[in-house]
């Protein structure tokens, strides 16, 4: 559940974590429908199911996305579908493991050659100057395919 009103300068987000003894997770929020997912990837118990540090990379691609979306609206770019795939690199640094870089490729069709370095760079400040940046520690390299539709 997430809180937000206008004037506000801060925002609350409510989850949920449920874990039970057959060793599967169930993310909540209100109102919205309950994700299972499993441990760790690493587990190899329920290959099926999203892990935790894919829902991390996920959400840094969305992060990403959304506000590639929110400045094509804002510098009138039209373009007509936006679509990515993401991967996150976990390495050993000082002796913990952690996300080391996530990487975006955004395949992004628009309607005009003539945008295609509009495109470009709206989605390369969509992935260093938003507030994208601002939530995670790692590198995020972002890597966009531009193509006229």
């Amino acid at each position: 559940m997430s809180h937000i009103s206008k004037g506000r300068k801060s925002f609350t987000h409510k989850t949920v974590i449920t874990w039970n003894e057959k060793k599967k997770t169930f993310l909540c929020s209100l109102g919205k429908k309950t994700i299972e997912i499993a441990e760790s990837l690493e587990s190899k118990k329920h290959d099926d199911m999203w892990t935790p540090k894919e829902l991390f990379v996920t959400s840094v691609e969305g992060f990403v996305k959304g506000a590639f979306i929110d400045l094509a609206k804002k510098n009138g770019l039209e373009f007509l579908s936006y679509e990515s795939t993401a991967q996150g690199v976990i390495e050993k640094v000082e002796n913990k493991f952690r996300f080391a870089e996530i990487k975006v490729w955004p395949r992004i069709a628009i309607v005009s050659s003539g945008q295609i370095e509009k495109a470009k760079e709206l989605i390369e400040l969509a992935g260093k100057n938003f507030f994208t940046s601002n939530f995670i520690r790692c590198k995020l390299s972002i890597y966009p395919e531009i193509k006229v539709e």
